[in-house]
């Protein structure tokens, strides 16, 4: 980041009620990756519905929730998996990132999970982390595992529109996590989290050979990045996990905004408001989303004022 980016504290907009924390033994999930710990949910991946909702999942106890514009939280369905991230699709249903199952398919009307691609040929996917939807219908997928730096083979598929099989794009990632597409659809971002960037590749790489990679924005600090949002702007949304804030950048991979959430530091994951007016922040080891009113202009601090202002909004 060249340029120091305004400094804002995000507000809580809701917490996950205490009658909706889990309260039995923790599960392999919570074992492996927090050892040690019981926890009560870890949610991820948010998205908006038509109607203003916000959807998210818990990832150890495979729960779907739906918030209400005024706050209140349902518990739309659970079941046995390990959802990652959910999307909505345009025909109503939602599409999920399941680390158990692969890539699935949620119907809220009928409250039905159904298996849409467990992996490639008969290699399963090793554990999906999130998803994207391109307005030409692909689906775009991040596959993790327990990837690094000293194990840099974590995997980006793209399952084309009326394909029944993934394409390999990556396969060399140090933990390919959050991914999400450009305004114009032509490139893919993805976190490299263990890398602690946040990659670029084309979206339609031309010949048979993988899309050429390269480094969009380095990062220092936290884990790395998590979870990922575009607006139509190409304003670029990065949930820095582990250092409790999120980060917005212009389309250029310039620095707007470094988005503080007091209160806990897992932020996995972000979505801007319809209007994008607003980013919402998830910060997973208080269970709380956070939400700020974004800058109306994509100007830096010392463009305005000598030093770098800090504002609560």
């Amino acid at each position: 980041m060249m340029r120091s980016p305004v400094i804002l504290v995000a507000k809580p907009f809701v917490r996950l009620p205490d009658a909706l924390h889990y309260r039995g033994e923790p599960t392999e999930w919570v074992r492996l990756t927090r050892p040690g710990q019981r926890l009560h949910s870890f949610l991820e991946g948010p998205c908006f519905d038509a109607q203003g909702r916000v959807w998210l999942v818990d990832v150890p106890y495979g729960r779907i929730f739906c918030i209400d514009t005024d706050g209140t939280w349902t518990l739309a369905h659970d079941y046995d998996g390990e959802p990652h991230a959910i999307r909505a699709h345009p025909d109503g249903s939602f599409l999920i990132a399941d680390h158990k199952h692969g890539l699935v398919s949620f119907d809220p009307a009928s409250k039905s999970i159904k298996v849409i691609c467990k992996g490639q040929g008969t290699a399963p996917f090793r554990g999906l982390g999130d998803l994207a939807i391109a307005l030409n219908g692909d689906v775009w997928l991040t596959d993790p595992a327990r990837t690094s730096l000293s194990d840099p083979s974590g995997r980006v598929f793209v399952l084309r529109h009326g394909a029944t099989e993934p394409e390999l794009m990556l396969s060399n990632v140090p933990y390919p996590n959050g991914i999400a597409l450009s305004a114009n659809q032509r490139r893919v971002f993805v976190s490299a989290t263990r890398g602690n960037a946040v990659w670029s590749l084309l979206a339609q790489p031309s010949g048979a050979q993988r899309p050429m990679a390269g480094i969009h924005i380095q990062l220092s600090g936290g884990l790395g990045p998590d979870g990922l949002a575009v607006d139509s702007r190409g304003r670029l949304a990065v949930a820095q996990a582990q250092a409790g804030r999120a980060y917005l950048f212009d389309k250029m991979g310039d620095a707007i905004a470094d988005i503080r959430t007091p209160g806990g530091s897992w932020t996995t994951a972000c979505t801007f408001s319809p209007d994008e007016r607003e980013l919402y922040v998830i910060e997973a080891e208080t269970a709380t989303v956070f939400r700020c009113v974004l800058p109306e202009q994509e100007t830096h601090p010392e463009q305005n004022s000598p030093s770098t202002s800090e504002r609560s909004l």
